[in-house]
């Protein structure tokens, strides 16, 4: 039978960092609610959790790279909303910011949450922050609380 390593919510002792754009902020305070709210309710104290806000979504990789490169956090949730407008301007951003979020994480080794909303619509964001969709920043702090253990039991099994 092979060893099976799997994530839990059990890491009340580890800190995390938050990155939250404030552009779109009707949708970004919701998306932040949720994820404090999630990691309040697994454990994480509010003084283990530090929260930066950004202009945009464009800013949030150089953050979240700051986080990540310190060694004080478990993992660094980043929170956005990025809405389709009249232009190919999202597309743009959203490429970025997830290919550069995604290289931090293999860089520093520590899980680098994507929580950036894509859509095509506000009332799309509004589902997604809360709405009939869920609260996808929840959705992210459950994740890094799930990877935060799996990477914790993957370093104990050596």
């Amino acid at each position: 039978m092979p060893n099976i390593l799997e994530g839990d919510s059990k890491v009340a002792d580890c800190r995390f960092a938050v990155v939250v754009s404030r552009y779109n902020d009707s949708i970004t305070t919701k998306l932040l609610a949720g994820a404090v709210d999630t990691l309040a309710s697994h454990g994480i104290a509010d003084d283990a959790v530090d929260v930066a806000w950004v202009p945009g979504a464009w800013e949030i990789p150089l953050v979240a790279q700051e986080f990540a490169r310190s060694g004080k956090y478990a993992a660094v949730l980043c929170l956005g909303a990025v809405i389709k407008g009249e232009t190919t301007h999202d597309e743009h951003i959203n490429r970025q910011v997830s290919i550069s979020l995604g290289r931090i994480a293999l860089d520093a080794e520590i899980p680098v949450l994507f929580g950036v909303l894509t859509c095509n619509t506000l009332e799309q964001a509004i589902h997604r922050s809360g709405g009939n969709v869920g609260n996808k920043g929840a959705e992210c702090a459950e994740a890094a609380l799930e990877m935060a253990s799996l990477l914790r039991k993957i370093s104990q099994q050596s």
